[in-house]
């Protein structure tokens, strides 16, 4: 791996911790068991501001991929969107684990998730730029790889924080200091290592560079052009509707899958944080194993072969009771996870134009985002009529069933 591409895959390492602590493990625990009335009440209210947050994104994320394209903003743009997921992020430090601060902590982790996807439009189409089209596959899968170590290392810090009986730096237990304090992590730890993608790729100098009001009306003439496109481009017509339905399925599964196990089968803040490092391993060496081997077997077998092991590992977490069979399905689940996330990126990059890349990138986004609200309000919607979080999270399965149905009937080029 060049330089280049280390420094562009430090940034995965970097804001990995996000997703990690806050989105799926820490924080989001935290709100349904310390701030939130009752468990099944503040999965669904994670629910909704997931949804508000990925209609957000829908609408966002192709307009300002076009105008990243079209004005040669990448970094200038991923640079704001880094600062203002880690200010969002760090607010959490304020939210007391209160029914009051409800609103409060989901404004936050909105704000920041918004920031965080549509930060990684521009990063994910930096990729041509430091990995050639026969390497991309490997870059991208050991890239992955590496963003689940650094959301490892991130969350044993976080749990350094929490694990002591009596919690270091004079931080309130009673008070949830010490898990709060994680949301300070993350922030620091996303501005610290984030840095070197934003020197090795840099943008064009000023000069060079159309005004904002010009980038703006060209990268929506590019995203007119590109959506009409489709019906002409029936590989990526299907690989974009395929996207709908899985990434849903898997946006879900990260975002509700601390809530889940706390819920149903009972661990502590301290057991999912050892839960998240263990899944960070399993899943680290799944995303850098497949990525050694995706450019031989091809992009699109590697995430139908990755959807059906979350799939097969995921319904028998469902159906399974007791802490040994939890082990022994989440840690196998996890070897699947990161492949099928590398290997849609890499498949992105080969299917897209070099001069359209953070254009296609913002449909990329689009197409994980635009319906990227019916998981949750789905999984919110069962889990309030059921009053079951196991019959809410059954809904992932389908997801990802029939978004691997879908790309299945793909040709890849």
């Amino acid at each position: 791996m060049t330089r280049r591409a280390f420094a562009w895959a430090l940034y995965d390492w970097a804001n990995s911790a996000f997703p990690t602590v806050v989105s799926t493990f820490v924080i989001a625990a935290y709100f349904t068991q310390g701030i939130a009335p009752d468990p099944v009440t503040g999965q669904a209210q994670w629910g909704w501001m997931q949804t508000l947050a990925g209609l957000t994104i829908a609408i966002l994320a192709p307009i300002l991929g076009a105008v990243a394209d079209a004005g040669g903003r990448r970094r200038l743009m991923l640079l704001w969107c880094t600062v203002i997921c880690a200010v969002a992020t760090a607010a959490l430090w304020f939210a007391r684990p209160e029914p009051g601060f409800a609103l409060f902590a989901l404004a936050a982790v909105g704000l920041a998730t918004i920031a965080f996807e549509i930060g990684t439009v521009f990063y994910n189409s930096m990729l041509p730029q430091v990995a050639s089209p026969t390497e991309t596959g490997r870059v991208s899968g050991l890239a992955w790889g590496l963003g689940y170590a650094g959301g490892l290392c991130c969350l044993a810090l976080c749990l350094a924080l929490v694990l002591p009986e009596k919690a270091p730096f004079g931080l309130d237990r009673a008070a949830s200091e010490p898990v709060r304090a994680a949301a300070l992590i993350v922030a620091v730890w996303m501005l610290g290592f984030g840095w070197p993608v934003l020197f090795a790729l840099p943008d064009p100098p000023p000069r060079d560079r159309p005004g904002w009001a010009i980038a703006a009306r060209a990268g929506l003439a590019e995203v007119w052009a590109l959506v009409r496109s489709l019906p002409s481009s029936p590989a990526l017509a299907r690989f974009m509707i395929a996207r709908l339905f899985y990434t849903d399925g898997l946006n879900t599964l990260f975002a509700f899958g601390a809530i889940f196990v706390a819920g149903v089968y009972g661990l502590s803040f301290v057991e999912i944080m050892v839960f998240g490092i263990a899944l960070n391993v399993t899943a680290g060496l799944g995303a850098a194993g497949f990525g050694l081997i995706e450019d031989r077997i091809g992009s699109r077998t590697t995430i139908l072969v990755a959807l059906s092991g979350v799939a097969l590992f995921g319904t028998g977490l469902l159906l399974a009771s007791g802490t040994l069979a939890f082990w022994l399905l989440a840690l196998p689940l996890g070897i699947f996870v990161g492949p099928a996330q590398a290997a849609s990126r890499s498949l992105m990059v080969r299917m897209a134009p070099s001069d359209q890349v953070s254009t296609h990138f913002g449909l990329f986004a689009l197409s994980g985002r635009v319906t990227g609200f019916l998981g949750p309000a789905a999984l919110a919607m069962v889990t309030e009529i059921t009053s079951s979080q196991c019959a809410g999270m059954a809904t992932v399965i389908v997801f990802l069933v029939v978004g691997g149905a879908i790309l299945a009937g793909m040709r890849e080029t």
